[in-house]
Protein backbone atom coordinates (compact mmCIF):
# COMPACT_ATOMS: atom_id res chain seq x y z
CA UNK A 1 0.00 0.00 0.00
CA UNK A 2 1.06 3.24 -0.91
CA UNK A 3 2.23 5.65 1.89
CA UNK A 4 0.03 9.09 2.17
CA UNK A 5 2.74 11.04 1.25
CA UNK A 6 3.07 9.21 -1.77
CA UNK A 7 -0.76 9.72 -2.77
CA UNK A 8 -0.37 13.42 -1.91
CA UNK A 9 2.23 13.65 -4.58
CA UNK A 10 0.29 11.71 -7.26
CA UNK A 11 -2.72 14.13 -6.61
CA UNK A 12 -0.64 17.13 -7.01
CA UNK A 13 0.57 15.46 -10.49
CA UNK A 14 -3.26 15.45 -11.43
CA UNK A 15 -4.66 17.84 -14.61
CA UNK A 16 -7.58 20.01 -13.40
CA UNK A 17 -9.96 19.67 -15.93
CA UNK A 18 -11.86 22.70 -14.83
CA UNK A 19 -9.54 25.24 -15.50
CA UNK A 20 -8.70 23.68 -19.68
CA UNK A 21 -11.37 25.91 -20.78
CA UNK A 22 -10.31 28.78 -19.21
CA UNK A 23 -7.32 29.03 -20.54
CA UNK A 24 -8.37 27.45 -24.20
CA UNK A 25 -10.42 30.98 -24.51
CA UNK A 26 -7.47 32.77 -23.46
CA UNK A 27 -5.83 31.70 -26.49
CA UNK A 28 -8.42 32.24 -29.03
CA UNK A 29 -8.92 35.87 -27.79
CA UNK A 30 -4.76 36.93 -27.97
CA UNK A 31 -5.29 34.76 -31.56
CA UNK A 32 -8.00 37.10 -31.89
CA UNK A 33 -6.06 40.18 -30.92
CA UNK A 34 -2.62 39.58 -32.67
CA UNK A 35 -5.18 39.29 -36.40
CA UNK A 36 -6.68 42.82 -35.84
CA UNK A 37 -3.46 44.01 -34.88
CA UNK A 38 -2.51 43.57 -38.09
CA UNK A 39 -4.98 44.12 -39.95
CA UNK A 40 -4.89 47.15 -38.44
CA UNK A 41 -1.38 47.68 -39.43
CA UNK A 42 -1.89 46.65 -42.82
CA UNK A 43 -4.19 49.51 -43.12
CA UNK A 44 -2.45 52.37 -41.50
CA UNK A 45 0.63 51.27 -43.76
CA UNK A 46 -2.04 51.11 -47.01
CA UNK A 47 -3.44 54.58 -45.98
CA UNK A 48 0.05 55.99 -45.37
CA UNK A 49 1.53 54.73 -48.72
CA UNK A 50 -1.38 54.80 -50.97
CA UNK A 51 -1.55 58.29 -53.37
CA UNK A 52 -2.68 61.61 -52.28
CA UNK A 53 -5.35 63.21 -53.81
CA UNK A 54 -4.28 66.71 -54.93
CA UNK A 55 -6.99 69.47 -55.47
CA UNK A 56 -6.26 71.34 -58.68
CA UNK A 57 -7.72 74.29 -60.63
CA UNK A 58 -7.95 73.91 -64.25
CA UNK A 59 -8.45 75.61 -67.15
CA UNK A 60 -10.25 74.65 -70.78
CA UNK A 61 -8.62 73.49 -73.87
CA UNK A 62 -9.92 75.74 -76.49
CA UNK A 63 -10.14 76.37 -80.21
CA UNK A 64 -8.36 79.35 -81.45
CA UNK A 65 -7.43 81.40 -84.89
CA UNK A 66 -4.49 83.35 -85.41
CA UNK A 67 -6.56 86.02 -87.21
CA UNK A 68 -7.76 87.13 -83.32
CA UNK A 69 -5.08 88.25 -82.65
CA UNK A 70 -5.45 91.40 -85.17
CA UNK A 71 -9.58 92.01 -83.82
CA UNK A 72 -10.23 95.59 -83.07
CA UNK A 73 -13.77 95.56 -82.37
CA UNK A 74 -16.73 92.79 -82.10
CA UNK A 75 -19.93 93.50 -83.22
CA UNK A 76 -23.08 91.17 -83.33
CA UNK A 77 -25.67 91.53 -86.71
CA UNK A 78 -27.96 89.45 -89.27
CA UNK A 79 -27.73 88.27 -92.25
CA UNK A 80 -29.64 90.60 -94.92
CA UNK A 81 -30.23 90.49 -98.72
CA UNK A 82 -30.29 93.77 -99.81
CA UNK A 83 -31.99 92.94 -102.54
CA UNK A 84 -35.18 91.61 -101.91
CA UNK A 85 -39.12 91.38 -103.03
CA UNK A 86 -42.55 90.43 -102.18
CA UNK A 87 -44.04 89.61 -105.49
CA UNK A 88 -47.72 90.44 -106.48
CA UNK A 89 -49.64 91.36 -109.12
CA UNK A 90 -51.32 94.69 -110.08
CA UNK A 91 -54.67 92.46 -111.15
CA UNK A 92 -56.90 90.57 -108.99
CA UNK A 93 -58.09 87.12 -109.39
CA UNK A 94 -57.62 83.93 -108.44
CA UNK A 95 -54.38 82.28 -108.17
CA UNK A 96 -54.53 79.23 -110.72
CA UNK A 97 -50.71 78.28 -110.91
CA UNK A 98 -48.14 78.43 -109.01
CA UNK A 99 -44.82 77.02 -109.97
CA UNK A 100 -42.07 77.62 -107.03
CA UNK A 101 -41.61 76.34 -103.73
CA UNK A 102 -39.54 77.79 -100.42
CA UNK A 103 -35.86 77.37 -101.67
CA UNK A 104 -36.56 77.35 -105.80
CA UNK A 105 -33.86 78.99 -107.85
CA UNK A 106 -35.66 81.52 -110.42
CA UNK A 107 -34.07 83.64 -113.41
CA UNK A 108 -35.27 87.16 -114.41
CA UNK A 109 -38.56 87.01 -116.28
CA UNK A 110 -39.14 83.19 -116.01
CA UNK A 111 -42.79 83.00 -114.74
CA UNK A 112 -43.31 81.95 -111.24
CA UNK A 113 -47.45 82.19 -111.49
CA UNK A 114 -50.31 82.75 -113.25
CA UNK A 115 -53.69 84.19 -112.41
CA UNK A 116 -56.95 83.37 -113.63
CA UNK A 117 -57.08 86.02 -116.69
CA UNK A 118 -60.63 84.57 -118.59
CA UNK A 119 -62.62 88.17 -118.47
CA UNK A 120 -59.30 90.31 -119.16
CA UNK A 121 -58.11 87.82 -121.93
CA UNK A 122 -61.92 88.17 -123.70
CA UNK A 123 -61.37 92.09 -123.11
CA UNK A 124 -58.12 91.45 -124.99
CA UNK A 125 -60.03 89.54 -127.91
CA UNK A 126 -62.27 92.10 -127.67
CA UNK A 127 -59.87 95.39 -128.21
CA UNK A 128 -58.25 93.25 -131.01
CA UNK A 129 -61.51 92.86 -132.85
CA UNK A 130 -61.79 96.68 -132.37
CA UNK A 131 -58.47 97.24 -134.33
CA UNK A 132 -59.65 94.88 -137.35
CA UNK A 133 -63.06 96.73 -137.37
CA UNK A 134 -61.10 100.46 -137.79
CA UNK A 135 -58.66 98.84 -140.11
CA UNK A 136 -61.43 97.81 -142.06
CA UNK A 137 -63.17 101.04 -141.87
CA UNK A 138 -59.99 102.76 -143.08
CA UNK A 139 -59.98 100.77 -146.35
CA UNK A 140 -63.56 101.58 -146.95
CA UNK A 141 -62.67 105.32 -146.26
CA UNK A 142 -59.59 104.97 -148.70
CA UNK A 143 -61.47 103.51 -151.08
CA UNK A 144 -64.15 105.96 -151.16
CA UNK A 145 -61.09 109.03 -150.94
CA UNK A 146 -59.77 106.86 -154.40
CA UNK A 147 -63.33 107.33 -155.83
CA UNK A 148 -64.53 110.64 -155.04
CA UNK A 149 -60.79 112.23 -156.09
CA UNK A 150 -61.57 110.19 -159.79
CA UNK A 151 -64.94 111.96 -159.77
CA UNK A 152 -63.22 115.07 -158.72
CA UNK A 153 -60.65 115.11 -161.68
CA UNK A 154 -63.29 114.48 -164.23
CA UNK A 155 -64.97 117.03 -162.95
CA UNK A 156 -62.29 119.41 -163.39
CA UNK A 157 -61.47 117.97 -167.14
CA UNK A 158 -64.80 118.61 -168.35
CA UNK A 159 -64.95 122.15 -166.71
CA UNK A 160 -62.13 123.10 -168.73
CA UNK A 161 -63.94 121.83 -172.12
CA UNK A 162 -66.95 123.45 -170.86
CA UNK A 163 -69.07 120.42 -170.59
CA UNK A 164 -70.18 120.78 -166.66
CA UNK A 165 -70.76 123.63 -164.98
CA UNK A 166 -69.02 125.04 -162.07
CA UNK A 167 -71.30 123.70 -159.11
CA UNK A 168 -70.87 120.35 -160.16
CA UNK A 169 -66.74 120.67 -159.86
CA UNK A 170 -67.38 122.14 -156.46
CA UNK A 171 -69.67 119.37 -155.71
CA UNK A 172 -67.02 116.68 -156.59
CA UNK A 173 -64.79 118.98 -154.46
CA UNK A 174 -66.52 118.79 -151.56
CA UNK A 175 -67.01 115.35 -151.82
CA UNK A 176 -63.22 114.87 -152.65
CA UNK A 177 -62.56 116.64 -148.92
CA UNK A 178 -65.22 114.93 -147.13
CA UNK A 179 -63.65 111.14 -147.84
CA UNK A 180 -60.27 112.77 -147.49
CA UNK A 181 -61.40 113.74 -143.91
CA UNK A 182 -62.58 110.21 -143.39
CA UNK A 183 -59.56 108.13 -144.16
CA UNK A 184 -57.74 110.45 -141.30
CA UNK A 185 -60.47 110.18 -139.10
CA UNK A 186 -60.36 105.94 -140.05
CA UNK A 187 -56.61 106.43 -139.24
CA UNK A 188 -57.04 107.67 -136.07
CA UNK A 189 -59.58 105.21 -134.89
CA UNK A 190 -57.19 102.42 -135.80
CA UNK A 191 -54.69 104.57 -133.42
CA UNK A 192 -57.09 104.52 -130.74
CA UNK A 193 -57.87 100.60 -131.08
CA UNK A 194 -54.58 99.56 -131.06
CA UNK A 195 -53.76 101.56 -127.88
CA UNK A 196 -57.18 99.96 -126.08
CA UNK A 197 -55.68 97.02 -127.55
CA UNK A 198 -52.45 97.05 -125.63
CA UNK A 199 -53.76 98.50 -122.58
CA UNK A 200 -55.81 94.82 -122.25
CA UNK A 201 -52.90 93.34 -123.54
CA UNK A 202 -50.80 94.83 -120.51
CA UNK A 203 -53.73 94.06 -118.44
CA UNK A 204 -53.37 90.20 -119.39
CA UNK A 205 -49.56 90.73 -118.67
CA UNK A 206 -50.86 91.39 -115.25
CA UNK A 207 -51.71 88.08 -114.80
CA UNK A 208 -49.04 86.45 -115.15
CA UNK A 209 -46.29 87.31 -112.36
CA UNK A 210 -42.56 86.67 -113.27
CA UNK A 211 -39.32 86.97 -111.02
CA UNK A 212 -37.21 90.57 -111.55
CA UNK A 213 -34.27 89.43 -110.95
CA UNK A 214 -32.50 86.60 -110.26
CA UNK A 215 -32.79 84.97 -106.98
CA UNK A 216 -34.24 82.13 -104.40
CA UNK A 217 -37.80 81.82 -102.85
CA UNK A 218 -37.83 82.65 -99.66
CA UNK A 219 -41.30 82.05 -98.69
CA UNK A 220 -45.14 81.75 -100.53
CA UNK A 221 -47.76 83.68 -98.88
CA UNK A 222 -50.66 82.54 -101.19
CA UNK A 223 -51.49 79.28 -102.56
CA UNK A 224 -53.72 77.78 -105.59
CA UNK A 225 -57.08 79.42 -105.49
CA UNK A 226 -56.45 82.14 -103.35
CA UNK A 227 -58.09 85.50 -103.87
CA UNK A 228 -55.14 87.86 -105.04
CA UNK A 229 -54.85 91.64 -105.15
CA UNK A 230 -52.50 94.42 -104.82
CA UNK A 231 -54.76 95.73 -101.98
CA UNK A 232 -54.35 93.14 -99.59
CA UNK A 233 -56.83 94.29 -97.02
CA UNK A 234 -59.80 92.53 -98.61
CA UNK A 235 -61.07 90.30 -96.68
CA UNK A 236 -59.36 86.47 -97.31
CA UNK A 237 -56.91 88.16 -99.98
CA UNK A 238 -53.42 88.13 -100.22
CA UNK A 239 -51.28 90.70 -101.56
CA UNK A 240 -47.96 88.95 -102.07
CA UNK A 241 -48.26 86.27 -103.45
CA UNK A 242 -44.04 85.00 -102.69
CA UNK A 243 -40.61 86.75 -101.53
CA UNK A 244 -37.59 86.74 -103.11
CA UNK A 245 -33.79 87.29 -102.58
CA UNK A 246 -31.33 87.97 -104.61
CA UNK A 247 -28.34 85.79 -102.62
CA UNK A 248 -25.45 87.40 -104.44
CA UNK A 249 -26.25 90.37 -102.31
CA UNK A 250 -26.25 89.36 -99.22
CA UNK A 251 -24.48 91.02 -96.42
CA UNK A 252 -24.17 91.58 -92.23
CA UNK A 253 -25.59 94.36 -90.92
CA UNK A 254 -24.08 95.01 -87.65
CA UNK A 255 -24.43 97.70 -85.13
CA UNK A 256 -21.61 99.56 -83.92
CA UNK A 257 -21.23 101.51 -80.68
CA UNK A 258 -21.16 105.18 -81.24
CA UNK A 259 -18.32 105.47 -79.05
CA UNK A 260 -16.67 102.71 -81.19
CA UNK A 261 -16.95 104.52 -84.57
CA UNK A 262 -12.95 105.80 -84.74
CA UNK A 263 -12.19 101.96 -84.70
CA UNK A 264 -13.79 101.22 -88.32
CA UNK A 265 -13.59 102.81 -91.57
CA UNK A 266 -15.30 101.62 -94.65
CA UNK A 267 -13.43 99.22 -96.45
CA UNK A 268 -11.90 98.11 -93.12
CA UNK A 269 -11.20 94.03 -93.20
CA UNK A 270 -13.51 92.21 -91.28
CA UNK A 271 -14.05 88.33 -90.21
CA UNK A 272 -17.73 86.58 -89.78
CA UNK A 273 -18.63 84.01 -88.02
CA UNK A 274 -22.13 82.39 -87.96
CA UNK A 275 -24.19 80.61 -85.10
CA UNK A 276 -25.47 78.02 -87.30
CA UNK A 277 -21.59 77.90 -89.20
CA UNK A 278 -19.72 77.89 -85.71
CA UNK A 279 -16.36 76.31 -87.75
CA UNK A 280 -16.30 78.13 -90.79
CA UNK A 281 -15.20 81.72 -90.95
CA UNK A 282 -15.84 84.14 -93.78
CA UNK A 283 -14.05 86.96 -94.93
CA UNK A 284 -15.71 90.35 -95.89
CA UNK A 285 -14.74 94.07 -95.28
CA UNK A 286 -17.31 97.29 -95.02
CA UNK A 287 -19.01 98.24 -97.73
CA UNK A 288 -20.93 101.01 -95.97
CA UNK A 289 -22.28 102.84 -92.80
CA UNK A 290 -25.26 103.86 -92.65
CA UNK A 291 -24.81 108.23 -92.05
CA UNK A 292 -27.24 108.32 -88.71
CA UNK A 293 -27.38 107.16 -85.27
CA UNK A 294 -29.82 105.30 -83.66
CA UNK A 295 -30.88 107.19 -81.02
CA UNK A 296 -32.09 104.50 -78.88
CA UNK A 297 -29.66 102.03 -78.63
CA UNK A 298 -26.42 104.83 -79.68
CA UNK A 299 -25.72 102.23 -82.58
CA UNK A 300 -24.34 102.44 -85.94
CA UNK A 301 -25.62 100.56 -88.32
CA UNK A 302 -22.69 99.03 -90.51
CA UNK A 303 -22.77 96.86 -93.55
CA UNK A 304 -20.17 94.07 -93.94
CA UNK A 305 -20.28 92.24 -97.65
CA UNK A 306 -18.68 88.99 -97.67
CA UNK A 307 -15.73 88.32 -99.73
CA UNK A 308 -16.89 85.32 -101.61
CA UNK A 309 -20.61 84.09 -100.84
CA UNK A 310 -21.26 80.82 -99.47
CA UNK A 311 -24.58 78.20 -100.34
CA UNK A 312 -24.80 77.26 -97.14
CA UNK A 313 -25.33 81.30 -95.70
CA UNK A 314 -29.02 82.33 -95.67
CA UNK A 315 -30.59 85.45 -94.75
CA UNK A 316 -31.94 86.63 -90.81
CA UNK A 317 -28.79 84.30 -89.88
CA UNK A 318 -27.66 85.63 -86.42
CA UNK A 319 -23.67 86.89 -87.12
CA UNK A 320 -20.88 87.71 -85.26
CA UNK A 321 -18.19 90.48 -86.73
CA UNK A 322 -14.80 90.82 -85.63
CA UNK A 323 -13.13 94.10 -87.35
CA UNK A 324 -9.63 93.75 -87.72
CA UNK A 325 -6.51 95.86 -88.13
CA UNK A 326 -5.16 94.11 -91.22
CA UNK A 327 -6.22 91.77 -94.11
CA UNK A 328 -5.80 88.21 -92.96
CA UNK A 329 -4.79 84.81 -94.87
CA UNK A 330 -6.57 81.43 -95.21
CA UNK A 331 -3.53 80.25 -93.39
CA UNK A 332 -4.47 82.53 -90.32
CA UNK A 333 -8.22 81.23 -90.55
CA UNK A 334 -7.10 77.59 -89.58
CA UNK A 335 -8.04 76.88 -86.32
CA UNK A 336 -5.47 76.04 -83.52
CA UNK A 337 -5.62 73.89 -80.17
CA UNK A 338 -4.73 76.42 -77.36
CA UNK A 339 -4.43 76.66 -74.08
CA UNK A 340 -3.79 79.31 -70.74
CA UNK A 341 0.19 79.47 -70.57
CA UNK A 342 -0.35 78.68 -66.69
CA UNK A 343 -0.83 75.11 -67.62
CA UNK A 344 2.50 74.52 -68.87
CA UNK A 345 5.31 72.11 -67.16
CA UNK A 346 8.29 70.93 -67.44
CA UNK A 347 8.92 67.56 -67.38
CA UNK A 348 12.04 65.12 -68.08
CA UNK A 349 13.18 68.46 -70.39
CA UNK A 350 9.95 68.33 -71.94
CA UNK A 351 6.93 70.73 -72.18
CA UNK A 352 3.73 69.34 -70.78
CA UNK A 353 0.09 69.81 -70.35
CA UNK A 354 -1.24 67.54 -67.37
CA UNK A 355 -4.83 67.15 -68.60
CA UNK A 356 -7.72 65.60 -66.38
CA UNK A 357 -8.84 62.35 -67.25
CA UNK A 358 -11.03 59.82 -65.15
CA UNK A 359 -10.04 61.83 -62.20
CA UNK A 360 -5.96 61.48 -63.06
CA UNK A 361 -3.62 64.31 -64.03
CA UNK A 362 -2.17 62.58 -67.25
CA UNK A 363 1.43 64.53 -68.16
CA UNK A 364 0.52 65.09 -72.39
CA UNK A 365 3.56 66.43 -74.15
CA UNK A 366 3.04 69.83 -75.94
CA UNK A 367 4.69 71.76 -78.36
CA UNK A 368 3.72 75.41 -77.68
CA UNK A 369 3.25 77.66 -80.52
CA UNK A 370 2.04 81.53 -81.12
CA UNK A 371 0.34 83.21 -78.62
CA UNK A 372 -3.21 84.62 -79.10
CA UNK A 373 -4.63 86.75 -76.71
CA UNK A 374 -4.57 84.87 -73.34
CA UNK A 375 -3.81 81.66 -74.57
CA UNK A 376 -1.17 79.90 -76.36
CA UNK A 377 -1.07 77.63 -79.32
CA UNK A 378 -0.37 74.20 -78.80
CA UNK A 379 0.44 70.74 -80.84
CA UNK A 380 0.07 67.27 -79.29
CA UNK A 381 -2.16 64.86 -78.04
CA UNK A 382 -4.62 67.19 -76.18
CA UNK A 383 -8.01 67.88 -77.80
CA UNK A 384 -10.65 70.99 -77.37
CA UNK A 385 -12.86 70.73 -74.85
CA UNK A 386 -10.45 68.81 -72.34
CA UNK A 387 -9.56 70.69 -68.86
CA UNK A 388 -5.69 70.97 -67.94
CA UNK A 389 -4.48 71.79 -64.32
CA UNK A 390 -3.25 75.09 -64.11
CA UNK A 391 0.30 76.16 -62.41
CA UNK A 392 0.99 72.62 -61.64
CA UNK A 393 2.88 71.80 -58.83
CA UNK A 394 6.52 70.34 -59.04
CA UNK A 395 5.24 67.35 -57.29
CA UNK A 396 2.74 66.55 -59.49
CA UNK A 397 3.04 63.06 -61.84
CA UNK A 398 1.58 61.70 -64.31
CA UNK A 399 -1.48 59.38 -63.31
CA UNK A 400 -1.77 61.43 -59.70
CA UNK A 401 -5.57 60.89 -58.53
CA UNK A 402 -6.77 65.07 -58.78
CA UNK A 403 -9.92 66.45 -57.61
CA UNK A 404 -11.20 69.67 -59.18
CA UNK A 405 -11.87 72.54 -57.08
CA UNK A 406 -15.50 73.87 -57.26
CA UNK A 407 -15.36 77.29 -58.66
Amino acid sequence: MPSDTTAADLRKLALNRELAPIRARRRRRWLWLGMLLLLAAAAGAWFLMRPRVETVSTVPVVTTFPSQQFVVLNATGYVVAQRKAAISSKATGRLEWLGVAEGSRVKAGEVIARIDARDVVAQAQSAQANVAAAKAALAQAQAEETDALAQLKRSQDLLSKGFVSAASVDTAKARADRATAAVASARANINAAEANARNSQVAVDYTVIRAPFDGVILSKTANVGDLVTPFSNAADSKGAVVSMADMSTLEVEADVSESSLAKVKVGQPAEIVLDALPDTRFRGRISRMVPTVDRAKATVMTKVRFDEIDPRVLPEMSAKVSFLSQEVTPEQQKPLVAVNADAFAQRDGRTVVFVVRDGKAVAVPVTPGVRIGDVTAITGAVKTGERAVAKPTATLADGAPVKVESK
